[in-house]
């Protein structure tokens, strides 16, 4: 075996012991960390991207996160579709990738790589559910169920005591029209990649100045991570 595959498998084995889950394939795991970028450079590569596990991934995450909360907490169908939305959104499956140390890991063009790919938000979020989708292939829901719960469930009261269940667009237009009495606009900045995987990137403006910035695969979820953004620097507006 070549150096650089004994290596891999040595951070592979790693990560396995990290996340507590064994994989039965690991084909399967390479797979994750396949970006489509690095495939459109290396068409021999013998493994295919990740988009069809991080479609899976997403479908059984929000399964996991709604049986949860359905189970433990009696709260009315408004409270859990707002946590669920809290607990799923980019920016805190990027948070848990990040932790994981998931961008160590991943297959990226020279491309992502130079443009930070390794440590794009979307880009980890999206490894994180394929990541799911694969636990869920491989090993069944019990064991994706017991990972989301380790991962990610448990930041649930921290979403609740720091308001990141409150609608980002809402919470931001009601304190930038409180104490300004200015509201928020939000601009396209940039579009990347084809038309079924764009990403767009959203500025959010008090008048012309620039108070957050945020990415995600449609506009209104690019102006929510924007809004969340500004809402984290508001005291240095």
């Amino acid at each position: 075996m070549h150096p650089a595959q004994v290596e891999r498998e040595s951070i592979i084995n790693d990560f396995q012991k990290k996340i507590k889950v064994k994989f039965k394939s690991l084909e399967l795991l390479h797979q994750v960390f396949v970006h489509r970028s690095y495939l459109n450079e290396n068409p021999g590569f013998p493994l295919n991207h990740n988009e069809r596990l991080e479609f899976l991934g997403d479908a059984v995450l929000e399964l996991v996160v709604t049986e949860y909360l359905y189970a433990t907490y009696p709260n009315p169908e408004g409270d859990l579709t707002n946590w669920r939305s809290a607990l799923v959104k980019g920016q805190m499956l990027a948070s848990v990738a990040q932790e994981l140390e998931i961008g160590d890991l991943l297959y990226l063009s020279k491309g992502e790589e130079k443009s930070g790919g390794k440590s794009r938000a979307l880009i980890l979020a999206n490894t994180f559910e394929a990541l799911i989708g694969a636990i869920y292939l491989d090993l069944g829901y019990k064991e994706s169920q017991k990972f989301i719960t380790h991962n990610l469930l448990g930041r649930l009261p921290e979403i609740l005591e720091k308001g990141w269940h409150v609608d980002s667009k809402s919470r931001l237009q009601e304190l930038s029209q409180d104490q300004l009495g200015i509201t928020p606009n939000y601009r396209v900045l940039s579009e990347r990649g084809p038309d079924h995987a764009k990403e767009f990137t959203v500025g959010v403006f008090l008048a012309e100045k620039h108070i957050g910035q945020g990415a995600g695969n449609s506009k209104q979820a690019a102006e929510q991570a924007a809004a969340s953004s500004a809402l984290q620097n508001w005291k240095h507006v």
